[in-house]
């Protein structure tokens, strides 16, 4: 008897040892992050919606942690897929879960609290936290002096944890931390006065302080810091060992180094450049693309003296120039633009001014229709400046407010929140910098004024005295009732 169950129970421990091998071997088996990264041919990344980190202008997606990772994306041979994140928990809340995002570029900072959740790559960029006051108030020199001011952080940030260890120092001091802004709206804040102080790292001040013209650095808040990436916690080291290899790389070879010139090594600075410099452009440069502009404008039935002023607003009337967002010519194409109006070489003025023309009187045309002269035309020029789909976003802001989306007026108030988080995180295109075309085509306005001024044929002004004062955008061969409009 125990002999015939002896060979059954053989039977039975060698399936359960083979089970056993088999169970371990598919462990063993499976694929590593960067393994199911190749297989599904895509990287999944979640970031900030901001303007150090990743947002859409006119050029389509940008910013420098973009900029980054996508190169590690194709580095990869792989699609990027960019999510953004509402605050900075919920980044590291979504992080590494199912089918979600396995890397965080956002501009981190390793900390003793995030290393219990996240893992850290090499470092790529340094900067230093600084604390933020209003111009013409008393500027604070250290930490004593922050005491009793109204103070706020973003919600998460190690910026907070700063704070947190300075209080237990200072009992008096006191701060907010908010997931419902952006450092964006917190150097806001600070340049209109409803906050005392923020701290905030040098690079995101540096990129935004000249739209902030309050904002003031009082001190560095401790040492240097690096940023870093960062991956969810585990023991699977394959994609942070890529990262490693990719980050040492792009140091090695400049590419980090380009980036951070072409984001941090210089500031735009908009507004009007005075009216002597104007006119010393107005004689010296004007001359040698006046008949370019005034071929296209004819081809494109629009004002040349309007596309005039765009080009002086982009470049200042110079051919070859190349902005640090890779936007390059007289009338500073993208690339895909150009190529779409037939543009071979950006740097040939004609072609160049030939092109503007083109998508000016593209973008125009396809405005809605509810959209009536003269805003039809400031609205065209917004578009050309952030694009039309950031435009829409702002329209649709203004029907929230009770405002008319078809007036200039009405839109040009909603199109600076679209850098609040409060409010683009409502929209369809979320983060831009809605202030930018504000000042774009209050410029060209300027522009275009002198040069009607100075360009007005004899009995010209007889035209404006009546009221009939032209349309810019609409050249003086459409019909009369196209060309008129009342004064603006």
């Amino acid at each position: 008897m125990f002999a015939s169950i002896v060979p059954h129970m053989r039977h039975a421990l060698w399936l359960l040892a083979t089970g056993f091998l088999l169970m371990l071997s598919g462990c063993v088996e499976k694929p590593s992050t960067l393994e199911r990264i190749k297989e599904d041919g895509v990287l999944r990344v979640i970031t900030r919606n901001s303007p150090a980190t990743y947002f859409q202008d006119r050029s389509g997606e940008t910013g420098f942690e973009y900029e980054l990772v996508k190169r590690f994306a194709d580095d990869l041979g792989v699609k990027l897929e960019i999510q953004t994140a509402d605050n900075l928990d919920d980044l590291f809340a979504r992080l590494g879960q199912p089918n979600g995002p396995v890397l965080a570029a956002a501009g981190l900072v390793s900390s003793g609290s995030r290393q219990q959740s996240a893992r850290f790559s090499h470092p790529y960029l340094e900067v230093t936290p600084q604390i933020i006051y209003r111009n013409g108030q008393a500027r604070p020199t250290e930490p004593k002096d922050l005491v009793g001011k109204k103070i706020t952080v973003l919600k998460g940030s190690t910026h907070a944890e700063q704070l947190a260890e300075l209080k237990a120092r200072n009992p008096g001091l006191d701060y907010e931390e908010s997931d419902a802004v952006e450092v964006v709206d917190l150097l806001r804040m600070v340049d209109e006065g409803q906050i005392d102080y923020t701290l905030v790292d040098s690079n995101e001040v540096a990129m935004n302080q000249v739209y902030f013209p309050n904002v003031r650095v009082a001190f560095d808040l401790g040492e240097a810091r690096d940023q870093r990436w960062a991956v969810a916690a585990g023991t699977d080291n394959s994609l942070l060992h890529e990262i490693d290899g990719f980050l040492d790389k792009v140091r090695r070879n400049g590419t980090l180094q380009r980036l951070k010139d072409r984001y941090y090594g210089h500031v735009d600075v908009l507004g009007y450049v005075g009216a002597y410099t104007f006119a010393q452009h107005l004689q010296e440069r004007l001359p040698r693309f006046e008949k370019y502009f005034q071929a296209a404008a004819r081809q494109e039935r629009v004002d040349w003296r309007l596309m005039a002023a765009i080009g002086y607003q982009e470049s200042m009337w110079q051919a070859s120039v190349t902005s640090k967002t890779g936007v390059r010519g007289l009338m500073m194409l993208t690339q895909s633009t150009a190529q779409a109006m037939g543009v071979a070489n950006r740097l040939d003025a004609r072609q160049s001014i030939f092109g503007g023309a083109k998508y000016f009187a593209l973008i125009k045309d396809q405005l809605d229709e509810s959209i009536q002269e003269p805003d039809r035309t400031w609205f065209a020029l917004a578009a050309y400046n952030i694009g039309t789909a950031h435009l829409d976003d702002a329209r649709k802001l203004a029907v929230d407010e009770g405002l008319d989306p078809n007036k200039w007026l009405d839109v040009k108030k909603m199109l600076p929140r679209l850098s609040q988080k409060k409010w683009y995180s409502k929209t369809r295109y979320g983060y831009a910098r809605g202030g930018e075309p504000v000042h774009f085509v209050a410029n060209i306005r300027r522009y275009y004024d002198i040069l009607t001024w100075v360009t007005q044929p004899q009995g010209e002004g007889a035209a404006v005295a009546d009221g009939n004062l032209h349309v810019p955008g609409v050249d003086k061969t459409r019909p009369a009732e196209q060309k008129n409009s009342p004064p603006l």
